[in-house]
């Protein structure tokens, strides 16, 4: 599997180019590309969350995409957004604490994860 991590400091980046106007800074950008292309969206979640807990720890899953499916959570979060270049995912996520992000095969899968502080 391939990894690239990226962190978004300045708002430049590789995952600015997906969303034109979208403030990724501050949010930790992790690109995996598995070797074979995953099964469904629980084996990229389940890549995902393990991929989350090595780089924050304790996290919560704030939001995600499934390409396959064309399925995000929160539900209908886009239907806000119909005339808008950023998806309703990706705002949800950063408008609730989202710090890192974890692409999938180049956007087949994408999550947002925010750290759990006790």
């Amino acid at each position: 599997m391939h990894m690239d991590t990226k962190e978004n400091k300045s708002g430049s980046g590789v995952a600015c180019l997906m969303w034109d106007g979208v403030d990724l800074s501050g949010v930790k950008i992790i690109q995996l590309t598995p070797s074979m292309p995953l099964s469904d969206y629980l084996a990229a979640m389940k890549l995902a969350d393990i991929e989350a807990q090595k780089q924050q720890g304790d996290v919560m899953l704030i939001s995600w995409y499934d390409r396959d499916r064309d399925f995000e959570s929160p539900q209908h979060s886009s239907e806000c957004h119909l005339d808008s270049a950023i998806p309703g995912y990706v705002d949800y996520g950063l408008s609730h604490g989202a710090k890192l992000m974890i692409d999938i095969e180049n956007g087949r899968f994408v999550f947002f994860y925010m750290p759990v502080s006790f």
